[in-house]
């Protein structure tokens, strides 16, 4: 079996070494340099690897490692194990699906588990729009907006005030961040999502992930949806979502 390994972190060379010492062969290096080698599987240490290999485009199923348990990810210290399960055929899969983030009909970016518009300057509050395409679902004064996957339910928008969301339902939450309203709620909706600043008191950035994609006008519709899924590899030593 060819096992890809993402990265040149101290963790990345672990995992290398215990493939090769169960006589798997290895590719290693960047996402992209492992996914044109077409691997078998491929293993992800650390969070950053795993968004690189989802924005790599990565159709291989993929192991996460030291990254959390919405992510189904094996800890550290049972690396070993992991790769031992890998190269005996005892383990199976789980897809997640990814959120499309598109502005004006063109995707700007893809997302594992998030996408947030949010004020670019500290203490300025905006007004967004949420909608589906039934329902206009509210409007409000806040710092931000994130709309979650299910894997994302348990980061940011549940720190944010949000639901924990079970990964295989087909659902994205979405969750106002530091509301102006006392009382204002969070929703669990079918997709497309689209959000929109109907004004604003400061520029509004639009991020996917970790990472920020644009800045967004006024009144300019962002819509956000289910497009395609990623493999997640679980081994007996995959951490539960709901630990």
């Amino acid at each position: 079996m060819t096992v890809g390994v993402v990265g040149e972190s101290d963790l990345a060379t672990r995992v290398a070494d215990a493939v090769r010492d169960a006589d798997g062969t290895v590719e290693r290096g960047t996402a992209a340099t492992v996914l044109d080698a077409d691997p078998s599987v491929v293993v992800a240490p650390g969070e950053p690897a795993v968004l690189d290999a989802v924005r790599a485009g990565a159709s291989a199923p993929l192991l996460a490692v030291a990254a959390g348990p919405e992510l189904a990810s094996v800890p550290e210290s049972d690396v070993e194990e992991a790769v031992a399960d890998l190269l005996a055929d005892e383990w199976s899969t789980t897809k997640r699906p990814l959120l499309s983030v598109r502005i004006d009909g063109e995707r700007v970016a893809r997302a594992l588990y998030d996408a947030m518009l949010v004020t670019s300057e500290a203490a300025r509050i905006s007004e967004y729009a949420v909608r589906t395409r039934r329902s206009d679902v509210d409007q409000f004064r806040a710092d931000g907006v994130v709309v979650a996957t299910p894997t994302g339910s348990i980061g940011y928008a549940y720190d944010a005030g949000g639901p924990a969301v079970e990964p295989e339902t087909d659902v994205l939450s979405v969750v106002p961040v530091a509301p102006f309203a006392i009382h204002l709620g969070n929703w669990v909706l079918s997709g497309p999502v689209t959000l929109s600043v109907e004004r604003d008191e400061g520029e509004v950035s639009l991020y996917a992930d970790d990472r920020e994609v644009v800045e967004v006008p006024p009144r300019t519709p962002v819509e956000l949806a289910f497009d395609g899924a990623v493999e997640l590899v679980t081994v007996e030593g995959s951490r539960r979502f709901f630990e």
